[in-house]
């Protein structure tokens, strides 16, 4: 039984490349964001291309967000079967709830292609540049 917050089921043919473009964006220099708070931040900031989402994760509350922001920013999403399968994609040695694709390194097309497979608009993200800290003032 699928959880409440899947809205949508991906195919497994589409859940495949999607794996395989993050697997490749990771070895090629894209930037990823892992884990439920910096796919968050990646979706808020409007940084993130690709959003996906375990379809195993519990409690379901801790992931029902990512959809709903996904939506109100027009970012693609996608949702895996297993954490495990999404972690190991990754990089990771456990499994992750959610990972955030900022941008594709050399696998750029590749992830254009995924995002219109899901039928979202391929977007450029944006990047953020981190101001210099403003030194305090003496009183």
């Amino acid at each position: 039984m699928a959880k409440s917050y899947v809205d949508n089921e991906t195919p497994s043919d589409v859940q495949a490349s999607v794996l395989q473009v993050l697997e490749k964006s990771r070895q090629s220099g894209g930037r990823i964001r892992k884990g439920i708070n910096e796919a968050t931040k990646a979706i808020e900031r409007g940084e993130a291309k690709l959003v996906i989402v375990a379809g195993d994760v519990d409690p379901e509350e801790i992931v029902m967000h990512l959809p709903v922001l996904c939506k109100e920013k027009g970012i693609a999403y996608c949702f895996v079967n297993t954490k495990d399968e999404l972690g190991k994609a990754g990089g990771l040695g456990v499994g992750t709830s959610a990972i955030a694709i900022n941008s594709g390194g050399a696998a750029d097309e590749e992830l254009k292609k995924v995002i219109e497979k899901l039928g979202g608009k391929v977007t450029e993200s944006k990047t953020v540049e981190k101001k210099p800290a403003a030194k305090k003032k003496k009183e």
